[in-house]
């Protein structure tokens, strides 16, 4: 199977009730320890922003702008994600019960694959999503 260059798919299983992990993922206390800074609010159409370093590399100036698109408690986070720049992207996440844990689905999409600064954007961003799940997992185990 072709490598899909327009997204960055995770899935993995967290050993925590998707109530722990929907908390670690949707509350902006938590959100800030493994994430970054934030004004978020779990609301339909609440807009907000993440701030952390910029990376010049790739033209980004640290803040990240973000809509709630939609959501589902326990279940699905999906909200909109642009450097108001270069990237117009969705990131979703779907939280599924599995015997006593959480399986956790992150689907970052938009990447246009023939922009080879979004390239690695999503290269950088790649390696980033799977040290965050092991954050929230951590944090999950906390409440």
């Amino acid at each position: 199977m072709a490598e899909d260059r327009s997204a960055i798919r995770l899935d993995e299983f967290l050993a925590h009730p998707p109530a722990k992990v929907w908390r670690a993922l949707t509350d902006p206390e938590l959100m800030a320890r493994w994430l970054m800074p934030n004004d978020f609010r779990l609301e339909v159409g609440h807009r907000f922003t993440f701030t952390t370093q910029p990376k010049k590399a790739v033209g980004f100036d640290g803040v990240v702008h973000c809509e709630v698109l939609e959501f589902e408690t326990e279940k699905l986070l999906r909200i909109s994600w642009s450097d108001r720049k270069q990237a117009d992207w969705t990131v979703t996440w779907r939280l599924v019960p599995e015997g006593r844990g959480t399986r956790l689905f992150l689907d970052h999409e938009g990447f246009d694959p023939d922009d080879p600064v979004q390239q690695l954007s999503r290269k950088i961003m790649g390696g980033g999503w799977p040290r965050h799940f092991t954050t929230i997992a951590t944090l999950a185990e906390s409440l």
